[in-house]
């Protein structure tokens, strides 16, 4: 029996050894893509960001409600769209000058949401 037991751990304890490997179907590219917007300060239209600012041009973000029965867009959707094309432009603020929820079906769009906004690079 305790040779059995023996055998046991020391079989136990080499697969522990093997050299396993991991695959994701993530890349570095996706993830930094996915974080983008977290480095854009967003800046709504009654507030000015502090300091010295260049206007790195303007940008938009859309959402689209795709399907009838799918999430509806929400501007937050949009804003996040806007704030990710600011940072595409190396900005990291956004000002946002207008948002519209269109809830009038149009071509691809049971719903959509729209920001409008300049990006703009601070110097903090």
């Amino acid at each position: 029996m305790r040779i059995i037991t023996s055998i046991a751990l020391i079989l136990l304890l080499s697969a522990c050894n093997s050299n396993y490997t991991f695959n994701s179907n993530l890349n570095s590219d996706a993830i930094e893509d996915y974080f983008k917007p977290s480095e854009v300060t967003v800046y709504e239209a009654n507030k000015q960001p502090l300091g010295k600012y260049e206007i790195k041009g303007l940008v938009e973000g859309q959402a689209c409600q795709t399907t009838e029965n799918g999430v509806p867009v929400t501007i937050a959707d949009a804003r996040t769209e806007a704030r990710r094309a600011a940072a595409d432009k190396n900005a990291n603020g956004l000002m946002v000058k207008n948002c519209v929820l269109i809830t009038e079906p149009t071509p691809g769009c049971f719903s959509s949401a729209l920001c409008i906004g300049q990006a703009i690079k601070t110097s903090t």
